[in-house]
């Protein structure tokens, strides 16, 4: 397979260089440039370097960053990666597709765009098709597929594995966010050390609208939203990376405990049937132990190890009051970021898009 060049937009940001440590040998992709701010241009992205979880190549290290340059990008890459700011993103990114560039991205920019899906490989594979109902993509091959929301991400894929079995009417969430979620080392120490801030600008919204659209369905010419209700409490907390999430579901059947499990653990999608190369071999990882899951456990769940930190890993199942009560913790800059948007590109790859 030839591999499909592709630039990085935003790598000085902690996504940006989540998707330079996705893509470090990477069997479908080649990294032909990355990109950010003039206030970084010609800086190496070891002096840039923020993802200290990870030890990239010392090649990977001596890379140098380039000022973002959309007629360049567009020449040299089919591919753009972004993880540039919203409120930058909506402009580049439509510019980039408009040239002939298929961008995955982070941001949230065009999530609601009526001709733009929010993906996840294994919730809703059937809407990548609406990329080709935009009009950059007859024009000149381009598109924009969005990510979902990190903390969206996060249980999409466990209420995914129920709604199909036993029909989710209602969601009630409770998120505990780390602090990379918000571009940590951008959060002052003092407003998280010790402390709990209940309030993430737009998040609840957000969780409360994109799940709709992604457990909906795309018609072939619009999406249809699901029929159920979610309503979310959103909370920065002082953890670096891993985002918790308690879950009460009101269900249309009533499965018990154990087949709720057996749902769970037994759920494969797209991506694992394909075999692509940064789908972890179980999606959703149940856990027994009544302590988890834990950030410090188990934030990089998945395997083989091209998918560690791909998984969901969900615990504490229970049923109360005639409803279903969960946790459930995912890495948020990994597969609630730029291990979802890589993902995301590889189901394009397979399916012919590239």
């Amino acid at each position: 397979m030839n591999k499909t060049r592709v630039a990085v937009l935003g790598a000085t940001g902690m996504i940006g260089q989540r998707f330079v440590q996705m893509l470090e040998d990477h069997p479908y992709f080649d990294i032909e440039g990355l990109y950010a701010s003039e206030r970084s241009g010609g800086k190496k992205l070891r002096d840039v370097l923020k993802v200290r979880d990870y030890c990239f190549r010392e090649e990977t290290l001596e890379r140098e960053i380039e000022v973002m340059d959309l007629e360049k990008i567009s020449s040299a890459a089919r591919v753009a990666f972004s993880g540039i700011p919203s409120e930058l993103a909506g402009h580049t990114e439509s510019a980039l597709a408009e040239s002939g560039v298929a961008v995955f991205t982070n941001a949230g920019a065009h999530r609601m765009d009526p001709d733009v899906p929010i993906l996840i490989p294994e919730v809703n594979p059937g809407h990548l098709r609406s990329v080709t109902g935009q009009r950059s993509y007859a024009e000149s091959g381009g598109f924009i597929v969005t990510n979902a929301n990190c903390s969206t991400t996060g249980i999409a894929l466990p209420l995914k594995a129920i709604d199909s079995k036993y029909g989710l009417e209602e969601a009630f969430v409770s998120t505990y966010q780390a602090l990379s979620g918000a571009g940590y080392p951008g959060v002052p120490s003092l407003d998280a050390v010790g402390n709990v801030v209940p309030f993430i600008k737009g998040e609840e919204e957000k969780m409360e609208t994109e799940l709709c659209k992604m457990l909906g369905v795309f018609d072939g010419n619009v999406f249809r939203f699901a029929d159920m209700r979610l309503m979310a409490n959103c909370a920065r907390v002082p953890v670096v990376d891993g985002h918790t999430e308690s879950l009460v579901l009101a269900l249309r059947d009533a499965p018990s405990l154990g087949e709720l499990s057996e749902t769970l653990s037994g759920f494969r999608g797209e991506p694992q049937m394909l075999g692509l190369p940064s789908a972890p071999d179980k999606p959703v990882i149940v856990r027994s132990e009544e302590n988890r899951p834990q950030p410090v456990f188990d934030v990089y769940a998945g395997t083989p190890e091209r998918a560690r930190g791909m998984a969901v890993t969900v615990g504490r199942l229970r049923s109360s009051n005639g409803y279903y009560k969960a946790f459930a913790l995912s890495h948020n800059t990994i597969r609630g970021g730029a291990g979802g948007s890589v993902l995301n590109a590889e189901l394009a790859k397979a399916k012919g898009l590239l």
